[in-house]
């Protein structure tokens, strides 16, 4: 088959020892890395030696799960994301930050720092957040509704895009001779009164290397996909079949060209877990051992949450109930409560099975074989239009990532699939996106006024 004139966008999502639960109880895993900056470092330039477009962290503000399961709490990615900005030169770093728990100028202001401190490498995944447990942390008995989520969350992008272009690119003058180190009509209040935020602006920090910081969404819901088409320029997304990979891709390209965009100018990036060994039989034992580690009480109380029941519900060697509440009935992460439902239905999957199939990756497809293999399976969905890359979650780190740098990037270079080196020195350059113009430039300026001297 001849290969296609677009290129594979990679990235790469790090989670502390790696995405399956048990990675930490290997014999060569840290169970402490998950604290270590020199190890995130290590993924990073390990992922830069590959020419991957970016990594990228998740991130929610509560404490994720049980302690007991396995490696639980993070540091906070845009803090983790200025060390590894100093620690690589070229590749993208992206990092998850909820609209249901920030203010916009406090995140527009962190991204935008990010940025400059990257030279022009950040990306911020917008998520809306769900679950009771995050929204006590701030004070709220539980969770807004799904739909309020997302409209705080497009109105939430529309002041951070308004306050990063609150700055002309020309506005520093640095003139030294003259005493005038930036030109006040080029630095505007934004003004902005909607309904969840009122933001005076100007930022206070100047227009950064990429004008805006990339847009990364990950929700997969009709409102999801609805924010993606909007404002989106990466899609990390969870498939188990092809099928469903091509009908998403799809949909999301015909809302985007609704949104009048170009739908190229969204990447849709499905997960994969890909557990490589030299020969598949090697593969599949690896991913056997670590399904052994899984502790599957602990398991089950997180299957348990996710869909609504009481562990009682689910014994282990018996199917999902028949009775399980409908996707209407769920408020948080909708997508991943049908993908995880579709698969266990589909595959008649008793709950002990299904444990296994989410502790490699949580409803990403994960996939057993040789690098060629793998390679294989990459190429099978980006030719069938599925996928533009994909966001590769290694099982094991750093062993993971080291594998599928150094045998299934070759491969897919060797295909012509992939760059052999970088050509741009932002993230959007490596996405092949361009710089957004700033919607204020060359309207006249509202008035600044001082806030007085800092002393």
């Amino acid at each position: 088959m001849t290969p296609p004139d677009r290129q594979l966008h990679l990235n790469a999502f790090l989670m502390s020892t790696g995405h399956h639960e048990a990675s930490w109880r290997l014999p060569e895993s840290d169970p402490l890395a998950i604290t270590k900056v020199e190890h995130y470092q290590h993924l990073a330039r390990t992922a830069e030696r590959g020419k991957l477009d970016s990594i990228f962290f998740a991130d929610s503000p509560v404490l994720f799960g049980e302690v007991g399961r396995r490696p639980a709490g993070k540091l906070e990615p845009t803090v983790l994301l200025t060390a590894l900005a100093a620690a690589t030169q070229r590749i993208g770093l992206i990092a998850t930050a909820s609209t249901t728990y920030n203010d916009p100028f406090n995140l527009a202001r962190r991204f935008a720092s990010v940025d400059w401190v990257s030279g022009g490498r950040a990306g911020w995944n917008v998520v809306t957040t769900a679950g009771p447990d995050a929204a006590r942390n701030f004070g709220v008995d539980d969770q807004p509704a799904h739909a309020v989520r997302y409209e705080r969350a497009a109105e939430f992008i529309e002041v951070a895009q308004k306050l990063w272009d609150s700055w002309d690119d020309d506005a520093v003058l640095a003139d030294k001779a003259e005493g005038v180190w930036a030109d006040d009509t080029k630095i505007r209040v934004i003004d902005h009164e909607g309904e969840h935020f009122r933001v005076r602006g100007p930022l206070n920090v100047p227009r950064s290397p990429q004008g805006h910081p990339l847009i990364v969404q990950a929700g997969s819901s009709e409102n999801g996909k609805n924010l993606a088409a909007q404002y989106a320029e990466a899609v990390f997304t969870a498939h188990q079949t092809l099928d469903g990979a091509q009908a998403f891709y799809s949909d999301v390209k015909a809302r985007t060209a609704a949104a009048g965009r170009d739908p190229e100018s969204i990447k849709i990036l499905p997960g994969i877990v890909p557990v490589i060994g030299s020969t598949e039989v090697e593969a599949i034992k690896l991913e056997r051992e670590l399904d052994e580690l899984i502790k599957p009480e602990y398991a089950r109380e997180q299957l348990a949450k996710t869909l609504r029941l009481s562990p009682d519900d689910l014994p282990l060697d018996r199917q999902l109930p028949a009775d399980l509440p409908s996707e209407d009935e769920i408020e948080g992460a909708k997508s991943r409560y049908t993908l995880i439902v579709e698969l266990a239905r589909r595959e008649q999957l008793t709950v002990r099975q299904l444990i296994g199939r989410l502790g490699g990756g949580r409803g990403h497809r994960t996939f057993s074989g040789t690098p060629d293999q793998v390679a294989d399976a990459i190429q099978e969905w980006f030719f069938a239009g599925a996928a533009d890359g994909f966001n590769i979650m290694p099982p094991v780190l750093p062993s993971g990532l080291e594998v599928f740098v150094d045998h299934v990037v070759p491969i897919l270079q060797q295909r012509g699939l992939f760059r052999t080196e970088y050509t741009a020195t932002t993230l959007r350059g490596h996405y092949g996106l361009d710089r957004p113009g700033n919607r204020y430039a060359g309207a006249e300026a509202k008035e600044l006024t001082s806030i007085g001297s800092a002393f």
